[in-house]
């Protein structure tokens, strides 16, 4: 039970075809990973190095109790979204500082990073592989590039071609180039085996292929209609054409391009266009989407032309699907070879794939708040590299600058629910940049690039002076309650609770006039908050009603901010069972979104804290705490929720004592976001699965290392001096300890440890 556990931790993907020899460079990368903490695997295009990475990973995975991931560069287009992309496969939010957030996250856990395809961002990948091995003693990395990171302590495994039979062939066993062939025949042709008759061609081809293994498969595949001889002289033809041409490129590159260039010939006109134009998708699309953006021709309907490129393996069919909807990809060198016979139809084929993301957006926005909510959100998830694809198109493309905006500010709540936060402000804040019209989309961007600045605490008043004026230039008034909605929701954070509340009550009105109902929803979340501290009883109304907007809507997502709204107001009218009750159910969605589970933990303490469960209090402190971290967003630390935390931590304390408390909530604190789902629940932890110790006070290891070197008097420059890490992260820290201990200053640390065993000042 516990090895199961154990296994599922992690997002490896499952493997769709059998792994073929790589005995000896699996057992020489598993060596490395135990000895050294960044290993790469380098080598040519095509060579087999995601796939040998995905094997040695999978086959680790046991020594790693906080999982093994893998996170896939080769759609990253920007070089600066390294850090984000890699803290959404852990399911972080984005902060101001990725690369920090994602060492503090790390700098306890022991886990298997796997760094797919860094050539192209090798520069960034060096740099945040170092970072986050430098705070993180139990982090093992492993990528694979075609050049090295040049990291310090990095090991290189070469990845080389299979073996392939002499040319005096003796008659051994197979080489693991004949036996990819003959498996990957087999499984287009049923019933292909190797055999006498067709034993020398097939040799041949592995070896004039040279053992690449992408090579090998794609002229496996044409066993459906060739035989094994014919293979062979279409390929001598091909690859005698390249020879004969002066390339710069090394033997091995142009033998892959052999192979990809004959797919290519061996395609219809109609299927060689929609391998060109489709190479414009890097995270895949549909069939609604290559028919929107793709032209095959009048040789067949886009279906019958995908078709043909799924038969011939051009396109890979992936499992599962979006909605109903069947998603193809292609792999990553043959998208290459696509999008450089692309030539003269480019600039069309990227204007239609910009309409039609354009439209895909405003119908998320038009249609996201309602009984698809959860489905749509999907949906853009696994759209993510095709948008991030339009967007920098349209931010480098003369002229398509208000594109890029209209886009990324319909996508402002995915931006906020999908964890993505930084790289949507990076959207919008170049947008509004380039794009200086006073029009509504200018205004739709400043709204959308306030909302998400004021979620996570960064400045914002530039922003919604501009958004006031603009709104009454253009005489809006849904943009009017947007200016409002925004600076009331800054107003309370802040602490102006009556403020706060009044600017809200005019964004309400605005919204409703405008009939737009998911922001009336949002205000009525905001409202129900704000006179919830305000002890004003017609918060309670507003949550009702904002529950019964979702269940009009059929809107699970947002039902469990509704929840939260309902639960906060009957925990105030001292009805704590009704509201823990409901909270749990919020819970119990197991939605992504880190905010709104931080919100519903923390909650379900101040719950617990009316019926005097201290401990359990303490415990769901602690896990709220985790998710905070986890979630980016500093909401939770603004006024005036963190005086509802603190006051039930104190009751807790009291009644437990500072010992017993800290070390509840250091436990929790270290959780991870399953067990304080579990925790919050009341369910049993996952099998084989034990809590891992914890500094007292809910610090990490670093943490306690940091607190020491404070206490001792040490500035933040000396502290990152000693421990070589940048002064903002050690600023971080420091923050993140004051807030943990309840302390005020750098002084009251020493006091602190001083109670601590074990701890000597000297």
């Amino acid at each position: 039970m516990g090895a199961r556990s154990r296994r599922s931790a992690g997002n490896l993907p499952a493997e769709l075809t059998s792994f073929v020899g790589r005995r000896q460079e699996t057992a020489e990368a598993k060596r490395l990973l135990a000895a050294a903490r960044l290993v790469t695997l380098t080598g040519a295009a095509g060579v087999g190095k995601t796939r040998l990475a995905l094997r040695v990973a999978a086959d680790v995975r046991r020594a790693f109790p906080d999982g093994v991931w893998l996170v896939e560069l080769a759609d990253l287009g920007d070089p600066h979204l390294v850090p984000n992309t890699v803290a959404t496969a852990f399911g972080l939010r984005g902060t101001s500082d990725q690369a920090a957030g994602l060492a503090e996250y790390l700098e306890d856990k022991q886990l298997l990073l796997v760094l797919d395809n860094c050539e192209h961002v090798g520069d960034e990948c060096a740099m945040l592989a170092a970072k986050l091995l430098a705070a993180s003693g139990g982090l093992r990395v492993l990528a694979t590039s075609r050049h090295t990171l040049h990291v310090e302590g990095e090991h290189i495994l070469p990845v080389p071609p299979l073996p392939v039979p002499p040319a005096d062939d003796t008659g051994a066993g197979p080489a693991e180039a004949v036996t990819l062939f003959t498996e990957r025949a087999a499984a287009v042709a049923p019933g292909f085996e190797l055999t006498p008759g067709n034993r020398a061609a097939v040799h041949r081809i592995c070896r004039r292929l040279e053992g690449i293994p992408l090579a090998i498969e794609l002229a496996a595949v044409r066993v459906r209609v060739l035989s094994a001889d014919q293979i062979l002289d279409r390929l001598d033809d091909r690859l005698g054409l390249l020879t004969d041409r002066p390339l710069a490129a090394q033997p091995r590159r142009r033998t892959l391009e052999a192979a990809v260039g004959w797919s290519f010939e061996l395609c219809t006109p109609a299927e060689q266009r929609l391998w060109a134009q489709a190479s414009v998708f890097p995270g895949g699309f549909d069939l609604d989407a290559a028919e929107h953006v793709c032209a095959p021709g009048d040789a067949g309907s886009t279906l019958d032309v995908v078709t043909g490129l799924v038969d011939k393996s051009v396109l890979t069919r992936q499992n599962g699907t979006f909605g109903r909807h069947a998603w193809y990809r292609m792999l990553e060198t043959v998208r290459e070879y696509g999008g450089g016979k692309l030539a003269g139809e480019e600039a069309g084929v990227r204007a239609r794939q910009t309409g039609y993301y354009a439209e895909l957006a405003r119908r998320y926005r038009a249609e996201g708040f309602g009984p698809r909510q959860s489905e749509w959100l999907a949906r853009l998830r696994r759209e993510h590299a095709n948008l991030r694809t339009v967007l920098e198109h349209c931010l480098s493309a003369p002229g398509q600058a208000g594109h890029a905006l209209d886009i990324a500010a319909s996508l402002w709540n995915f931006w906020y629910g999908g964890g993505l936060v930084p790289e949507g402000c990076s959207y919008l804040r170049r947008g509004l940049e380039l794009c200086r019209e006073r029009t509504v989309v200018r205004a739709r961007g400043l709204y959308a690039m306030a909302f998400l600045a004021i979620q996570t605490g960064a400045p914002h008043a530039d922003l919604l002076a501009e958004l006031a004026e603009l709104a009454e230039e253009l005489d809006d008034e849904r943009l009017r309650a947007g200016h409002a909605e925004c600076a009331g929701m800054a107003t309370f954070f802040g602490g102006d609770l009556a403020g706060g509340a009044v600017l809200l009550e005019r964004a309400l009105a605005g919204y409703r006039t405008a009939g737009d109902a998911l922001l009336v929803f949002d205000t009525l979340i905001l409202l129900a908050a704000v006179r919830f501290f305000l002890g004003d009883p017609r918060g309670a109304a507003a949550a009702e009603e904002a529950l019964a907007l979702t269940e009009r809507h059929q809107a699970r997502w947002s039902r469990g901010y509704a929840l939260w709204a309902v639960a906060v107001h009957r925990w105030r009218a001292a009805e704590p069972g009704e509201a823990a009750d409901l909270l749990r159910e919020a819970i119990a969605l197991r939605l992504t979104d880190r905010t709104l589970l931080a919100f519903l933990v923390e909650a379900l303490a101040w719950c617990q804290s009316a019926e005097g469960a201290h401990e359990r209090v303490a415990r769901l402190l602690g896990g709220a705490a985790a998710v905070w971290r986890l979630s980016g967003a500093r909401v939770g630390e603004m006024s005036p929720y963190q005086g509802v935390d603190e006051q039930c931590a104190a009751l807790a304390r009291k009644a437990l004592g500072d010992e017993a408390f800290d070390a509840a909530f250091a436990e929790a604190a270290g959780s991870g976001l399953d067990d304080v789902i579990r925790g919050a629940l009341g369910e049993r932890p996952a099998p084989g699965t034990a809590s891992k110790a914890a500094e007292p006070g809910g610090l990490t290891r670093r943490q306690r290392e940091i607190a020491e070197l404070v206490a001792r008097g040490m500035t933040n420059k000396e502290i990152a001096a000693a421990l070589v890490l940048s002064g903002r992260t050690v600023e971080g820290h420091v923050e993140n300890i004051l807030v943990k201990l309840g302390l005020t200053s750098r002084t009251q640390v020493a006091s602190w440890l001083a109670g601590q065993p074990g701890w000597r000042s000297g």
